[in-house]
């Protein structure tokens, strides 16, 4: 049995798949679908105060490179979003105090708000 995380229509799926050797006579198995455990982004900063930091393009937030709270500079970076396989440090846009709106582990799509920076 393979497991594998499958995304359809913004929600994700864990799903398991059975192997089935070479045969053509094998009937198809199917299982069913149960929501992933996956890390999603959170709500956190809902009330939208500060500058939005959103991301370029749809990725996964690999790390947050500092503490929600912390005071931070204009162009530090502030997380790594990793999509396509490459790492990509995403910067505040201005000086003040970051609140994050993800978590690490989750998947984002383009223009999410990232974080808050007030």
């Amino acid at each position: 049995m393979r497991n594998f995380i499958i995304t359809v229509n913004g929600t994700q799926y864990e799903v398991g798949v059975e192997e089935i050797g070479e045969t053509a006579s094998a009937a198809p198995v199917t299982t069913a679908a149960t929501p992933a455990s996956v890390p999603a982004a959170t709500p956190a900063a809902a009330s939208g105060k500060g500058q939005k930091v959103t991301s370029p393009f749809p990725g996964l937030i690999k790390k947050l490179l500092v503490e929600d709270g912390a005071s931070v500079k204009k162009d530090q970076p502030i997380l790594v979003l990793e999509a396509m396989k490459m790492d990509n440090d995403i910067t505040a846009p201005c000086d003040g105090t970051v609140t994050f709106n993800v978590q690490k582990g989750a998947n984002v799509e383009s223009d999410a708000v990232l974080a808050f920076i007030g």
